[in-house]
């Protein structure tokens, strides 16, 4: 058996397989590891009183994540009431957590060499991550899942399509038919053409980089749409499925008002995705309406 079918076989392994499947991935697919200003962060963050002034030094000595962390700050989906200035401001208005998933998202898309058929890719993630917070803000998200919880998830959730890009060769077809697959789920098409797929890799990435476990679980299963129809059965917890289901809803809103090529996702699994969210068509063409705004907002 290939490395990268013991990655795929990895959905229900425990704790210290997952670790020897992350180890075989960092060898032989090419994942990065945690990066070392990450592992800092972590580090500090742990501590029963953090020393925002260490941070600061730690996030300042990369000239290009103090600026992006300065700039996401000041985006409009934090709602900042006074610009931010400076990487310890940035630190005491967003909140360690949610900086730290800001300094990994910027991370993640310096780690690729970005050729041209990516830039598109990254552009969509970035988008897909706003309005996923966006909607998690929203009064009707009855799951009550977290604004930034649902912003990184945007970021991560297809992490593992540019590893697999500089892994395989083909893998630009792959992503091509699976895109285009109407009955086929996502990662079956993968499976069969590269014995590994994204979501798996992509979660692989998210637990080794320290992101909380609802967003490792929403990484790997986020083409499952069958566990978000087994209710409490499901081994998905319910954050988790309203983390899958909130990503899908921004993508379709994404693709709605852009310029992108339409996938057969929101074919596949719209309808439970609504359902998980508690939403109706009504409420659907109400959000079409709603989120011109959001997504013209990040062109």
């Amino acid at each position: 058996m290939s490395p990268e079918m013991n990655v795929t076989s990895a959905v229900d392994a425990d704790s210290s397989v997952v670790g020897t499947l992350l180890g075989n991935a960092i060898r032989d697919i090419g994942i990065p590891p945690c990066p070392a200003i990450l592992d800092q962060i972590n580090l500090e963050m742990g501590k029963d009183e953090p020393d925002l002034n260490h941070l600061t030094r730690i996030i300042g000595s990369d000239v290009g994540i103090s600026a992006g962390l300065i700039t996401i700050a000041n985006s409009p989906f934090f709602g900042l009431r006074r610009r931010v200035r400076s990487v310890n401001e940035a630190l005491m208005l967003l909140g360690l957590s949610v900086a730290s998933r800001a300094i990994a998202g910027l991370i993640l898309q310096k780690l690729f060499p970005n050729p041209p058929r990516l830039e598109r890719f990254w552009h969509a993630s970035a988008n897909i991550a706003r309005v996923s917070g966006w909607l998690a803000q929203q009064n009707h998200n009855h799951t009550r899942i977290r604004a930034e919880d649902a912003y990184t998830l945007g970021l991560f959730r297809d992490s593992g399509i540019p590893l697999l890009v500089k892994r395989f060769d083909h893998y630009y077809d792959v992503l091509k038919k699976a895109n285009e697959e109407q009955a086929l789920n996502f990662i079956v098409v993968e499976n069969e053409r590269c014995s590994t797929n994204h979501a798996m890799v992509g979660g692989l990435l998210a637990q080794g980089w320290w992101l909380p476990d609802e967003i490792c679980m929403a990484i790997r299963h986020h083409h499952d749409y069958p566990l978000l129809e087994q209710g409490g059965k499901s081994v998905l917890s319910p954050a988790t499925k309203g983390l899958i289901a909130t990503a899908l809803l921004a993508e379709h809103l994404v693709q709605h008002h852009m310029d992108l090529a339409r996938t057969q996702e929101w074919h596949k699994g719209g309808t439970v995705c609504l359902q998980v969210l508690d939403l109706t068509d009504e409420d659907l063409d109400r959000l079409y309406t709603e989120s011109a705004t959001i997504v013209a907002s990040s062109e």
